[in-house]
């Protein structure tokens, strides 16, 4: 007898040998037994799943004369004269090449005729959703009222594509991906009966390969089996996949999460000048990382992953030294990385473009900022403990290098940017820019800190005793004043940094913008992030707190292109600072 392939070798031949999909054996098990047999059924689902091979045991089971659990005995005259391939009581139509309307006037014709052999004429008609709109009318009317002995099932990937008359009158069955457990238990089942010696970390890799899809993992299961002349190793199944040697992938992995984006780009060209398509890599990098995800998050990722134990060890060490925020943020570019390839025309520009950005999220304005607050916090919180700050990634870099004196200096640094004088107070008429200090100016306001520290605590020393009146003025008694306004930020600044404790709120007011509508102080920023920081009780307070001393009792924090919260005082507030203009109002 000629070879034949793994999946049609152990094709199921009883509703018993199906992997899982137990709902639906339930009930076609029932109708079997109680012989409530229906006359169009629908099964649907993703490929492999087992749609037509549970067609095929259905059509033979409702013929079959001594039906055993649901299923054909085998045995009886009917299962073996439809066990002929000439038996005419079974038919399977591919409607993917049948799809006419003159094949199905042909059927309609033709399902007239009795069985010849059993009781019921079965009609299988795979992928049903390619037929066109006028062959699925022609079949409209046979599928509502065919003859007693008729019986139709129809099989598809695509349920969206059919019509909801045809829907109607089918009772539908969704099968389900397989778990991935269960494929496995198949598949050894699958190597044992042939005689191929396997390693569990290999039927682990093809049973994750076949994505839920039986035939899938039969197929890979296969080439696996040809191209291993001994044990099946997990080596043996990566190399048939094509997938990128796995400590290549840790190399290049850690290198992006490690932010060292020339030692990354040049692992990946290594990696594809080896052959590796840079979608394969790009899938590859994305599966890496989704390990790494599972191995850092998950108490039981040994279990979960199914690695063999050096490989695992090596995946947990790279995971053990990345940020959970980091991982996240590689699978999601990866994930859309994989969907760019397809209609790219320079696939590796985009996949080294890829990695650079994982490398660089300060690339990126919204995660910069993210991780530059989250780093001023963790510093303050550890001053705030009288413990020594830390910086963010311990290698004294510009971002994380800062010690205690350097994260205690970052508002003296902030006040240097904006133009204050040494002890933190801006000079009257400052009027506040967006431009940052470079990094040796931060480091040499950062390093200054105590020494400014210290003469402002002399100076504070110096008029003990002294009526507040006659110290040397520190702002403005009232922003509100005319006079006052084109300096009114300065003085809430000064305010907010001689009153308020958090370091980092007063990092954030410094990339504000501000403005008057009517007698309301308008703060507005172009960072989300930002916005919903000073949205917080805490923080909300401490600004209002600072505005107080400085004359200003109303005051509104806004997210740029957010509307005002009352268009009507904004409108107010136009007429009054230009009571010549011609305002005209549109509802």
């Amino acid at each position: 007898m000629a070879y034949q392939a793994l999946y049609r070798t152990f094709r199921p031949s009883t509703l018993g040998e199906l992997v899982r999909q137990e709902h639906i054996v339930r009930i076609l098990t029932n109708q079997i037994e109680t012989g409530r047999i229906g006359h169009a059924y629908l099964f649907c689902g993703p490929r492999g799943t087992g749609k037509t091979s549970t067609a095929k045991i259905f059509a033979r089971a409702i013929n079959c004369l001594h039906p055993k659990g649901g299923s054909p005995c085998g045995a009886c005259e009917v299962c073996r004269a439809l066990a002929d391939p000439a038996n005419l009581d079974i038919s399977e139509i591919d409607a993917a090449s049948n799809n006419g309307v003159n094949e199905m006037r042909d059927l309609r014709e033709k399902v007239q005729y009795p069985p010849v052999s059993g009781k019921y004429k079965v009609y299988i008609v795979d992928e049903v959703h390619m037929l066109s709109d006028s062959a699925f009318n022609a079949l409209l009317k046979t599928l509502e009222e065919p003859p007693a002995h008729a019986v139709f099932i129809l099989a598809t990937t695509e349920p969206q594509k059919l019509p909801a008359t045809i829907l109607s009158r089918c009772m539908r069955f969704d099968f389900k991906l397989i778990p991935q457990k269960d494929i496995e238990e198949r598949l050894k089942a699958v190597f044992s009966a042939i005689g191929k010696q396997y390693e569990d970390e290999a039927v682990a890799a093809i049973a994750r390969a076949g994505a839920g899809s039986m035939r899938d993992s039969l197929s890979v299961a296969e080439m696996c089996v040809s191209y291993s002349k001994g044990k099946l190793t997990y080596a043996d199944v990566n190399e048939v996949l094509g997938s990128a040697d796995f400590y290549d992938l840790c190399k290049l992995g850690g290198c992006v999460l490690a932010g060292q984006a020339a030692e990354a780009v040049s692992a990946a060209e290594a990696v594809l000048a080896s052959g590796k398509s840079a979608g394969m890599l790009a899938k590859d990098l994305l599966t890496f990382f989704h390990r790494c995800t599972v191995a850092k998050t998950c108490k039981n990722g040994a279990q979960l992953l199914n690695l063999p134990a050096e490989m695992y060890a090596a995946l947990e060490k790279v995971s053990a030294a990345a940020q959970p925020a980091a991982l996240v943020r590689c699978c999601e570019l990866f994930a859309g990385v994989e969907t760019d390839l397809r209609y790219s025309t320079s696939p590796r520009i985009v996949l080294e473009t890829a990695l650079v950005r994982a490398c660089l999220p300060e690339t990126e304005a919204d995660a910069a900022l993210l991780r530059r607050i989250e780093a001023l916090e963790a510093k303050v919180s550890a001053l705030a403990a009288g413990l020594p700050a830390q910086g963010m990634h311990g290698q004294g870099g510009h971002e994380g290098g800062l010690n205690a004196q350097g994260a205690g200096g970052f508002a003296a640094h902030a006040a240097v940017e904006r133009g204050a004088d040494a002890d933190g107070y801006a000079p009257h008429g400052f009027v506040p820019d967006d431009e940052e200090a470079p990094p040796e100016e931060f480091f040499a306001a950062a390093h200054a800190a105590p020494a400014r520290a210290a003469r402002g605590e002399a100076r504070e020393r110096a008029y003990e005793g002294v009526h507040e009146e006659a110290r040397p003025a520190r702002g403005a008694q009232n922003a509100l004043a005319p006079e006052n306004r084109a300096k009114a930020f300065a003085y809430f600044i000064r305010a907010l940094r001689s009153g308020a404790r958090n370091g980092v709120l007063f990092a954030m007011c410094q990339d504000l913008e501000s403005g008057f509508e009517g007698d309301t102080f308008v703060l507005t920023t172009d960072s989300e992030t930002i916005y919903k920081r000073l949205q917080s009780p805490e923080n909300h307070e401490s600004v209002r707190a600072a505005l107080e001393k400085v004359g200003i009792a109303d005051f509104s924090v806004r997210l740029k292109g957010q509307p005002a919260d009352n268009a009507e005082d904004g409108l107010e507030a136009l007429k009054k600072n230009f009571p010549d203009a011609d305002i005209e109002v549109r509802r």
